[in-house]
């Protein structure tokens, strides 16, 4: 059985897909890889094959019809059989030093009996114009190279979320919890990272920068004219997260803190987003989300309402939409997120 399953989302990505499969190639016969093709109309396919051709005793290829990000996440995990799984997107890479740390790491925890459910590592914003890259670490948030539970978690910064960048899940974890990703929708990555967490009972965490986070195609999911024109998927995805779970039935409260954390981070997002677009259509659609969290669960209202992010959304009148955009691109400038 292979170690870890890499599933690599493929949509006409032939331009920069080599550079993610090269670097995860690093893991050598311990890996898997699965580039998923997901209905490209380029050399996606060609170029997979060729990959698949020279190390077919790593590389698979799946081809199917366009269902988008999710879908060939969905299709990815369907068909691992590493006992542990991470997304890599085609346009991203990990940096092949890390990649062989972690993968020795995971190997000597399982040998010790003590494999985690969830593995955390760093991960890098490579933002084409930044000159120094940005690196999201969980320093003060989560204990280091130990075993450990949810109630050992400390405090997390606002830009210390846990991002599907950061995480290795145990594969059979993924599968038991029944996590599905909705079809032809952006920004399912926050579905992935958040519903599994209260199956999560041990997690480790290892102080290294694995992940490549690349940020500059103009094209992008995450470029800000772009998640304002997806923003009805952006708000899809925050409603799916908060049906997901009953978050007052969550037995450790630092996971539940957390978890409403995130929540708060998904509605803010939207809320921000929302009022930079401006129009009356779009403030009224924020506050349709926020009644609807509202009539859906007046406790996780509450709690949301009651942190930071949550006051200030909710500021009132054209002033308090300025300082909301005013509070993102200071956020913005300091962290580089997109």
């Amino acid at each position: 059985m292979k170690l870890l399953t890499a599933a690599i989302p493929c949509y006409n990505s032939a331009a920069y897909m080599g550079h993610a499969i090269d670097t995860l190639l690093t893991g050598g016969e311990e890996i898997e890889i699965i580039i998923v093709n997901d209905g490209s109309s380029d050399d996606t396919l060609k170029i997979a094959e060729e990959y698949r051709q020279r190390h077919p005793s790593i590389i698979k290829v799946i081809s199917q019809e366009n269902g988008g990000h999710g879908e060939a996440v969905n299709t990815g995990l369907a068909n691992a059989q590493g006992l542990y799984f991470k997304v890599v997107d085609s346009d991203d890479w990990v940096n092949e030093k890390a990649l062989l740390q972690v993968m020795e790491r995971l190997k000597n925890l399982i040998a010790d009996g003590n494999s985690p459910d969830l593995f955390l590592a760093n991960y890098v914003y490579e933002k084409v114009d930044a000159k120094k890259k940005k690196v999201i670490n969980y320093n003060w948030a989560l204990p280091k190279e130990q075993i450990f539970t949810w109630d050992e978690i400390m405090h997390f910064k606002q830009s210390q979320n846990i991002l599907m960048h950061s995480t290795i899940y145990r594969t059979k974890l993924l599968k038991d919890c029944g996590i599905v990703l909705p079809k032809h929708t952006f920004y399912v990555d926050n579905i992935f990272v958040y519903q599994p967490l209260p199956f999560v009972k041990t997690l480790y965490y290892m102080d290294v920068n694995l992940y490549r986070y690349f940020i500059g195609r103009a094209d992008q999911s995450v470029n800000e004219q772009i998640m304002i024109k997806r923003i009805d998927q952006q708000l899809k995805i925050t409603k799916i997260m908060i049906e997901s779970h009953n978050l007052m039935q969550i037995k450790s409260k630092k996971l539940q803190n957390y978890m409403i954390k995130y929540l708060s981070m998904m509605m803010a997002i939207c809320s921000v987003f929302l009022i930079k677009e401006g129009s009356d259509e779009s403030i009224a659609k924020k506050q349709d989300l926020w009644d609807y969290l509202k009539n859906y669960d007046k406790w996780l209202y509450k709690k949301i309402r009651s942190q930071i992010l949550g006051r200030s959304m909710n500021l009132p009148g054209k002033f308090g939409r300025r300082v909301v955009e005013v509070g993102y691109n200071i956020t913005r400038r300091i962290y580089g997120f997109n």
